[in-house]
C-alpha cells in the first residue's frame, strides 16, 4: 500500500486530472452560452450559425476528451496538451470513419 500512496505519476494524474475537472466546470457554461446563442440566432433569423454550429461540434468532442481522460478510460490529456479537435475528430461520425 505505502508504495502505492508514493507513486508519483499517480499523484500527477491526480493533479491533471484536479485540473481538468474545473475545464469541465467551464466547458458546461461555455455549452450553455452555445445553446442559447443558436436558438437565438434560429429565432431571430430562421438559421443556425454555421460557424458556431463548427465550434459546438468541436466544443461537443473536447468535452468527450475530457470525460474520457477524468474517468480513466483515456490516458491521453486533452488541449492544451494536445491540438484542439476539429469537427471532423468526431469519434461517433460513423459517416466519416
Amino acid at each position: 500500500m505505502k508504495e502505492h500512496l508514493l507513486f508519483w505519476p499517480t499523484w500527477l494524474r491526480g493533479l491533471f486530472m484536479l485540473l481538468f475537472i474545473i475545464v469541465y466546470g467551464i466547458l458546461r457554461f461555455v455549452v450553455l452560452a452555445v445553446t442559447i446563442f443558436q436558438f437565438g440566432s434560429l429565432l431571430f433569423t430562421g438559421r443556425i450559425n454555421e460557424r458556431v454550429l463548427d465550434f459546438g461540434e468541436s466544443l461537443s468532442i473536447y468535452t468527450y476528451q475530457v470525460t474520457s481522460y477524468l474517468t480513466y478510460n483515456s490516458d491521453e490529456k486533452p488541449f492544451p496538451f494536445h491540438a484542439w479537435p476539429s469537427p471532423t475528430d468526431n469519434p461517433f461520425d460513423v459517416e466519416n470513419k
